[in-house]
């Protein structure tokens, strides 16, 4: 089996089933990416790279689309040269919406092509109105509307389409879900499990809580509106003010992966640092950590709090229940679809910092049964996201 897969990034969702699949040595895995970093063993990388940026002149609407389409030509140039060095795919498997795989059907006509699709733009009823302070006018709605484009055309081309939560899924045009299974990436549950009475040490960091009884932990890709970090920050004020023991440990970095960045250059961690009188030796900023330092975060957590715009569900909040956190989550849709208040996790409401402070002093105060929602938080990803179960899924869906 000769199967390529395409990704800007590497290896991305595509880890797992790259790793397992080159195993076999029948098969023939070439992995089409723009980074030049990372490898696994039994996969050749297959290096693209688009010949310019979107044109400042190009119409902001459809600047996502060009992007998209210079990324498509270059691995049309890749995929040709492949080609000419005889492989010929049995399957591409692209993910949607940079535009890596809208031209593989015209390379390779008879080649299954699988495409996997996170996000469908919306401007009302999901994130893009979902923040009151930052109202959309006609010119947002246009641009959202526009931003499908790319999307659209893999979704219409491929012969099958994958997408990794119900919520995601519904995104999509009701007449165009029929495509789409419902698949999530799984999760290592023996590498995220939870170690009783776990205390955080990071050498590496200089970062020594094994002392403290009260660590609150949030993780994100970037400290952002998107991911409710000014709220999160907003409630850590208020939770030093009622909890003059605890500390507050954020892993990620000081970025914006989604939405948009402050005008002027300023990050989101600075302005929270700037406005809010907080108690900075409480507070700890670990940036991105590698796994098992990361893992040591959610072992020692007590509290392990995830807020999100109506958006893509994050890996860590279905990593952070593997590994026994209490979760106190958002209640909005990605988290409340695995999320059962007082099941499995707690909601809280997006925009209320105090709720947030209120529900951490609840947690501490009904240990008991908040040792019984940590059990069921790890119960629901082993029953229903265990990465063996749903790679095996993942695999016979590819290759049948």
């Amino acid at each position: 089996m000769r199967i390529l897969f395409l990704h800007p990034n590497f290896p991305a969702q595509f880890r797992h089933l790259a790793t397992v699949l080159a195993q076999d040595p029948k098969n023939q895995i070439v992995f089409g990416t723009m980074s030049k970093q990372g490898n696994i063993q039994g996969v050749s990388k297959a290096i693209y790279e688009p010949n310019r940026e979107p044109s400042p002149q190009t119409h902001p609407y459809v600047r996502n689309l060009e992007s998209a389409v210079l990324q498509g030509q270059a691995v049309y140039r890749v995929a040709q040269q492949l080609k000419a060095q005889n492989f010929d795919p049995d399957i591409v498997y692209a993910h949607s919406g940079w535009g890596p795989g809208l031209f593989i059907k015209d390379v390779f006509p008879k080649t299954k092509y699988y495409a996997y699709f996170e996000w469908f733009y919306h401007a009302h009823g999901s994130d893009a109105d979902f923040n009151p302070d930052d109202p959309l006018d006609a010119d947002g709605e246009a641009r959202i509307r526009v931003k499908n484009a790319a999307i659209l055309l893999d979704l219409v081309s491929c012969d099958r389409a994958l997408s990794p939560t119900q919520w995601q899924r519904q995104q999509f045009p009701k007449e165009l879900q029929t495509k789409i299974k419902v698949l999530h990436d799984g999760v290592d549950t023996n590498f995220f499990h939870p170690i009783p009475n776990s205390k955080l040490v990071l050498p590496s960091i200089n970062l020594d809580l094994s002392g403290v009884d009260e660590i609150i932990t949030y993780v994100a890709r970037g400290m952002e509106p998107y991911r409710g970090f000014p709220q999160f920050m907003q409630a850590v004020l208020e939770i030093q003010k009622r909890r003059p023991k605890s500390h507050v440990v954020v892993v990620g970095n000081d970025r914006v992966a989604y939405g948009k960045t402050l005008l002027g250059g300023k990050t989101y961690k600075q302005l929270m640092l700037e406005t809010l009188p907080l108690d900075l030796s409480r507070l700890h900023f670990t940036g991105l950590l590698p796994y098992t330092d990361y893992l040591k975060v959610l072992q020692a957590s007590s509290i392990h709090i995830y807020l999100t715009y109506p958006f893509v569900l994050s890996w860590s909040m279905l990593e952070a229940m593997a590994t026994g956190c209490l979760i106190l989550g958002s209640n909005t849709p990605p988290v409340t679809e695995l999320i059962e208040e007082g099941k499995n996790g707690l909601l809280v409401d997006f925009y209320s910092p105090s709720q947030i402070a209120d529900r951490v002093d609840e947690i501490f105060n009904h240990p008991t049964r908040m040792a019984e929602i940590r059990e069921r938080a790890r119960q629901t990803i082993v029953e229903n996201y265990h990465l063996d179960d749903l790679l095996a899924q993942h695999l016979k869906w590819l290759l049948s």
